[in-house]
């Protein structure tokens, strides 16, 4: 199966399709956040190629095209951000302080932890940039001296269990503000939370897109000044 992997140049990119379109399907029969897709495609993903013992370098270059789309993916959530532009220039003040509080949060959650389990600087700041998108997180580890691979899994797992957990925060706290959903979606589970923020509607959609870029922002410039700190 490995040499099928190394000759295929889709044949990775048609499994973990694969896996994401059954996670679409479990999410739409069962209705529970718990059946997110990428967390069925990560789980389908992993098993198929532990079941036919592919190693991680084969699987990557059949499905290294899906890794080339994270950027332009990203970039295309301006669309529904240009839709509600009127929204944004009523609320832009409400907006910049709340995206910057969900940052600064961020990093002092991690800052806090570290201490707690006694972190040293090279583990300290692979976690920094957890909350913001993949394609900004792991520039900013590597460049900090982090562990870049942990980093990308830790994006990962925030934004899965942001979005799981989504509905059940909003619920509690009773947010129903849908800029306050958007931003708080977008801020701290960067694209995957954007993913569920459209779900719940164009304007959440449009404002956890804005909190995406402008986090990773205000992140590279925070984490510069607090990866000194350990």
């Amino acid at each position: 199966m490995n040499n099928v992997m190394l000759t295929s140049a889709t044949m990775g990119v048609v499994i973990s399709l694969i896996g994401f379109f059954i996670g679409i399907l479990c999410r739409e029969k069962f209705k529970l956040p718990i059946f997110n897709p990428l967390l069925i495609a990560i789980i389908f993903t992993i098993g198929f190629v532990s079941i036919f013992h592919i190693d991680y370098d084969s699987y990557f270059f059949s499905a290294k095209y899906l890794s080339w789309l994270l950027t332009p993916a990203t970039v295309a959530l301006a669309v529904p951000l240009y839709k509600e532009i009127d929204k944004l220039k009523a609320n832009w003040k409400m907006i910049i302080i709340s995206i910057a509080s969900g940052c600064v949060s961020s990093i002092l959650t991690v800052l806090v932890l570290s201490f707690i389990f006694r972190f040293n600087h090279a583990q300290y700041v692979t976690f920094i940039p957890k909350s913001i998108t993949t394609a900004i997180g792991m520039g900013v580890a590597e460049e900090l001296g982090g562990i870049v691979p942990v980093t990308v899994a830790a994006i990962i797992v925030t934004g899965i269990f942001g979005a799981i957990i989504a509905d059940i925060v909003f619920k509690i706290f009773h947010i129903t503000d849908p800029i306050a959903q958007g931003l708080a979606l977008g801020a701290s589970a960067h694209a995957i939370g954007t993913s569920k923020a459209i779900e719940l509607g164009d304007l959440q959609g449009a404002m956890a897109g804005l909190a995406i870029c402008t986090s990773g922002i205000i992140t590279v410039a925070l984490a510069t000044i607090f990866a000194g700190i350990i």
